[in-house]
């Protein structure tokens, strides 16, 4: 039995088939216990008693009391489904106004032809509210929709984002009503009436079963007597409070690859690089870039949506892929996989003395040209990507997906044989054209976001079928994370409350700029977030009169023991490895309590980078000895946060540059306490001046502040 730790955070992920529940220690991260149960869609709680379940068994298996829990957090895929689907409620709109405020809204009734799932339309029933401000108006509207068969109600109004009040009186009417209800406004602070109001039906339309589903969540937690605060995981990275989520369900969509992501953030520290999740099916690719994950509005129905989510590419190659064959060639791997064809893997199987090559059709219509074995007895195996990785001998020992090599040399020799090959090069030849569509993807990737030092890592149950293979044969680095078959509920764990509050603002002036920046740290505190470790995030879009804020904190100031000295010597080894240069050409440029700069001076890759003058690298060094900032070019400063706004000032006015398009800030980073406050979101000089301000008035005047300041390309 594990001793009982001082604190624990708990992770959940409700998938398809299993419920998968982890215990971390929230002081270092370490994985204490690990559960799988079946996922409870039949059972009359719904899947709250599969968490319940799970929570049970992790309780009998590491004997943690429940009052160490401190932190709780579930993933589900329960809103995603739900969409894919189509299996929504129906969505009484309620459009306010009149004159040409109510032609916009009446042709809101235009999104009952927007289908989730084949044949499956949204169920729209509309009501106008002329006039928001006479009550019984309201209540004639609400009470129309209600008996037309609305069960959820969406207030919709031109320009509310400015003025409310008349959404939150439909919201209120309905509530009165005893209807679930919701507002465009408090989806989205942004313009875009069309837009704004299909994210907000989208978000009723699953808001009574999700409703449903958190109330008896809550119950199985409180029933295995922890009383921390449960969390859920969004689409964009973080968790948000069970409050929250009953408000803006729609937020939880497309979480699924979010865990993981953020499983290889904290866990896996994870700064620089791509993120792949394989399943047994597929494979989903994401990216970190300077330490964060990267997110843009997802589309759903095939529109497009207010809906801040992962920007994640899926590729249907997992570990459990069938192979393809055709003549003496492979010609592809899936999109079928072992589960769809119900069979098991041959790597794994017993006996296979005998078995010979078929083909097999996995579903009615598929074509049959997907390679099986059968042995004497008549039992089918599926040959999948994960045998062809054992073969090859790439799969780690202490992978999840990890074979007996001679059993899976011994699935693949039917396979050789048919393609004349040994069947090292027949496992080669599966690999090599499973890994050409993620390959394609990952360069893709490394492009769009201009990846300066990639490092793969792969997660999930079929991370080894995949990953290895893809990093030997190319010139990237690359790691399977620690505990891969469990990366979603352990990032569920370790996973930070986060806030997104976007705003148009015409000509935005640094109290627009504040204003926006205090709103989102107040919404992470309100939802539990501990203040004093609260980042925040800031971009400034002057073309689009865009502000927008990502705040993000933990329910509890998390620290580790850092008692333990870092070995210096590798920490510089992975310094230079990230720079492309030797050690002894690294130096050290500030240190700080939490943080120490690092720089070279390089050249650019290539003939021409021969004539180029070198520029300054920089990397920045956390306590724990990871790599969370890249920058090149950079120009660093060392004050305090008494004298850091006169610095600053000055070297912010040095380093902003003047052309056609206007004066551009530079991009500035401050290594403040245990924060990187990223401030390189902002080009206006006076916002970035405020901004500055903003973070340096809640620090002690005598405390040690490292700037550095990366000029504009």
């Amino acid at each position: 039995m594990t001793a009982t730790p001082q604190t624990v955070r708990i992770g959940i992920d409700v998938g398809g088939t299993f419920t998968d529940a982890v215990a971390v220690d929230a002081q270092t991260f370490a994985l204490l216990g690990q559960v799988k149960v079946p996922t409870s869609h039949d059972h009359a709680d719904g899947v709250a008693h599969g968490i319940l379940t799970a929570l049970t068994r992790l309780h009998e298996q590491t004997g943690i009391a429940p009052g160490a829990v401190s932190f709780l957090a579930h993933g589900t895929t329960q809103a995603t489904n739900a969409l894919l689907e189509g299996d929504v409620a129906t969505v009484g709109i309620a459009g306010i106004g009149h004159g040409f405020d109510g032609w916009a809204t009446g042709r809101l009734r235009s999104l009952r032809k927007l289908e989730l799932a084949p044949g499956r339309p949204l169920p729209i029933r509309y009501a106008a509210v002329k006039d928001a401000e006479h009550p019984e108006a309201v209540k004639d509207a609400v009470a129309r929709l209600h008996s037309d068969g609305a069960e959820v109600i969406v207030a919709v109004e031109p320009f509310s984002v400015d003025d409310p009040a008349g959404e939150r009186a439909v919201v209120t009417e309905a509530r009165a009503q005893h209807l679930p209800a919701t507002a465009t406004h408090e989806i989205t602070g942004l313009y875009g009436l069309s837009k704004r109001a299909r994210t907000a039906v989208l978000n009723a339309g699953i808001m009574p079963r999700m409703i449903e589903t958190a109330d008896l969540v809550d119950r199985s937690v409180a029933a295995a007597g922890i009383s921390a605060p449960l969390m859920v995981m969004r689409g964009d990275g973080g968790v948000m409070s069970l409050e929250e989520m009953r408000k803006r369900p729609l937020l939880t969509a497309l979480s699924g690859p979010a865990a993981g992501v953020a499983g290889a953030l904290m866990g896996e520290r994870l700064s620089e690089g791509i993120f792949l999740e394989t399943g047994g099916t597929s494979t989903d690719i994401s990216v970190v870039r300077r330490g964060k994950v990267q997110v843009r509005h997802a589309k759903l129905g095939g529109r497009e949506t207010y809906l801040p989510a992962l920007d994640v590419r899926t590729v249907g190659i997992g570990g459990g892929s069938l192979i393809r064959v055709s003549g003496q060639s492979v010609t592809a791997v899936g999109p079928r996989s072992a589960h769809i064809a119900g069979l098991p893997y041959a790597c794994f199987a017993e006996a296979l003395e005998g078995a010979k090559l078929i083909s097999v059709s996995p579903k009615d219509g598929d074509p049959a040209d997907y390679a099986a074995l059968e042995t004497a007895d008549g039992t089918r195996y599926a040959l999948t990507l994960t045998c062809a990785a054992n073969a090859l001998g790439v799969v780690p020992e202490d992978s999840y997906a990890h074979a007996d090599p001679e059993t899976a040399k011994l699935a693949l020799a039917p396979l050789a044989s048919a393609l004349r090959l040994s069947v090292e090069k027949a496992a080669a030849a599966v690999l090599e054209q499973a890994v050409k569509p993620v390959r394609a993807v990952v360069d893709e990737l490394v492009e769009a976001y201009r990846l300066e030092a990639v490092t793969l890592v792969g997660g999930g149950g079929g991370a080894a079928a995949v990953t290895p293979f893809l990093g030997q044969s190319s010139t990237m680095d690359w790691r399977i994370a620690k505990h891969s078959e469990v990366i979603s509920p352990l990032g569920a764990a370790l996973a930070m409350v986060r806030e997104s509050v976007e705003r148009i603002v015409p000509n935005p002036s640094h109290g627009d700029v504040l204003a926006t920046r205090a709103e989102a740290e107040r919404a992470v505190v309100a939802q539990g977030a501990d203040p004093a470790g609260v980042d925040v995030d800031v971009t400034v879009d002057p073309q689009r009169n865009l502000i927008r804020a990502v705040a993000t904190g933990a329910t509890e100031l998390r620290t580790k023991d850092r008692a333990g000295k870092l070995d210096e010597a590798e920490v510089r080894r992975e310094v230079a490895k990230s720079l492309n240069v030797e050690p002894a050409d690294v130096r050290e440029l500030a240190i700080t309590p939490h943080h120490r700069v690092w720089g070279a001076k390089t050249r650019k890759p290539g003939f021409l980078g021969r004539f180029a003058r070198p520029a300054e690298q920089i990397r920045v060094v956390d306590g724990e000895g990871v790599i969370r900032l890249h920058l090149s070019g950079a120009h660093l400063a060392e004050t305090t946060a008494g004298e850091g706004n006169a610095r600053l000032t000055d070297l912010v006015t040095e380093h902003t540059s003047v052309g056609d398009g206007g004066s551009r800030a530079p991009a500035v980073y401050l290594l403040a306490g245990p924060k990187i406050a990223d401030l390189s979101g902002v080009l206006d000089r006076e916002q970035l001046l405020a901004l500055i301000g903003a973070e340096l008035g809640t620090r002690q005047p005598d405390e040690p502040l490292v700037a550095l300041l990366e000029d504009r390309r």
